[in-house]
């Protein structure tokens, strides 16, 4: 795992490149920097903003130790007067942004960040490398909860997300939007996420018979029996299984469960829930796992599938089918002066900024509008919030219970049409007349923001 200590060098070298030269250059003003997604991928009808808690414990230790420094100038890139100033900096700047689990959408920031330009651009890699991940995922995973309607939801993803701090953030940001628990025994240690898992084929395999394996494990822990069926005939391992039951039953102990993780999920389900059923172990919970995404979710649920709850992994865990976010973090003023890039297809909005949200009689999401942070707008909700200031914390992180909280009351909000899988319709985000009329000052053409 990244040591606390090497982090203040997850950032491009251009950052500290132009560090030096705006140093150099006395180009130290207060700037305002917005973190923001430009567009939601095809398959996309809303984001889940996630991250922030690291990037705010990343500004609170922001600093250079002794042993970067060194690093820094062994490269030979950075004059030992520019490697001083850096010795001495901190962050002292403020943040505003939306909390976790709030649903979020094209253009709209997820944070905004005022400090001496030279630590709010030395932050910028850290900050989106972690934002971009946790939104990303937290976005994927509540799609899988949305499709799965209520049924259990489980992130088996570790072993194939990219890399330790990966795995730990796709625990962390599954759980926040709806995943009842996790594989990742460390991701519990650190979050306090409730840990889960069943066996390994492997299990099966090392003993002559699979029946024997099924009542080794029963023996061992005998609160917690969950089979894994498929390991030769899966219909013959459930009906090994539903023995094993009964005889835990006899016992004063029960099954929980059996766990589907290959073939026609669909068929095999039903199959083994008559087996079960018959055998007089209605209570038994079927649990299928492998390569199920939202979309394979959706289908079995869709068509009847008796699986009481759903192991995801790899394409939650990667976001297989969109796995990038196309966000940026973009300088929106300096010393007061409102900034603007041009660039075509990349045109920012200018000026430090404020959502605001509706809601219908109903309570239902309605639109957003997108406005200057000094502008009210009546009857809107503003979403982005001051959660430090001079560099210092204004409140403790909420606890991932809350943010979990926080998101199923959010997402409950959200009309269904926005929330479908697949072709749903682009949620309305508008601009205030305050932000419309600066961003036409700069010059910007309308179509550069996809605007009409």
């Amino acid at each position: 795992m990244l040591r606390p200590e090497d982090r203040i060098l997850v950032t491009d070298l251009y950052e500290l490149t132009m560090a030096q030269a705006y140093w150099a250059h006395g180009v130290t003003g207060q700037a305002t920097f917005s973190l923001f997604v430009r567009d939601l991928p095809p398959e996309r009808g809303f984001l889940v903003a996630a991250g922030l808690e690291d990037v705010l414990r990343f500004l609170e230790d922001f600093r250079f130790p002794p042993e970067a420094l060194a690093y820094l100038e062994s490269t030979g890139i950075f004059a030992r007067p520019f490697l001083d100033y850096l010795a001495e900096l901190r962050f002292t700047g403020d943040v505003w942004a939306v909390p976790e689990g709030t649903l979020v959408f094209a253009q709209e920031p997820i944070l905004e960040i005022t400090a001496p330009i030279i630590q709010a651009q030395i932050a910028e890699t850290y900050v989106i490398n972690q934002v971009h991940l946790q939104t990303m995922i937290a976005t994927k995973a509540a799609r899988c909860v949305a499709a799965a309607r209520g049924r259990g939801v489980v992130d088996f993803a570790l072993r194939r997300t990219h890399g330790v701090d990966a795995g730990l953030k796709v625990a962390r940001c599954s759980y926040l939007v709806g995943f009842q628990a996790t594989s990742n025994v460390l991701a519990g240690k650190v979050y306090g996420i409730p840990i889960t898992g069943t066996m390994a084929h492997s299990f099966i395999m090392a003993f002559p018979e699979e029946e024997e394996a099924f009542r080794a494990f029963a023996e061992t822990f005998p609160e917690r029996a969950i089979f894994l069926i498929d390991t030769y005939d899966t219909l013959e391992g459930a009906r090994r299984a539903a023995r094993v039951g009964r005889e835990l039953r006899e016992r004063g102990r029960r099954l929980l469960g059996v766990r589907l993780d290959s073939g026609d999920l669909l068929a095999l389900s039903r199959e083994v829930r008559r087996i079960l059923d018959e055998a007089g172990l209605p209570e038994v919970r079927i649990l299928a796992s492998g390569g199920l995404d939202e979309y394979r979710i959706e289908a079995l649920v869709g068509a009847g599938a008796p699986i009481d709850a759903f192991g995801v992994g790899t394409r939650m865990g990667v976001s297989e089918d969109w796995p990038w976010l196309d966000m940026a973090y973009k300088l929106v003023a300096y010393e007061g002066r409102p900034a603007r890039k041009l660039s075509p297809g990349k045109a920012s909005l200018p000026g430090p900024k404020q959502v605001f949200r509706f809601y219908d009689g109903e309570g239902k999401m309605k639109e957003d509008i997108l406005a200057l942070r000094e502008e009210r707008i009546e009857g809107g909700t503003p979403l982005l919030e001051k959660v430090m200031e001079g560099g210092r914390l204004l409140r403790p992180h909420p606890a991932l219970a809350e943010l979990r909280e926080r998101f199923r009351e959010a997402f409950g909000r959200l009309p269904e049409p926005y929330k479908a899988l697949r072709e749903a319709p682009r949620y309305p985000v508008r601009l205030s007349p305050g932000l419309e009329a600066l961003a036409n000052t700069l010059t910007a053409p309308r179509e550069a923001l996809g605007e009409s």
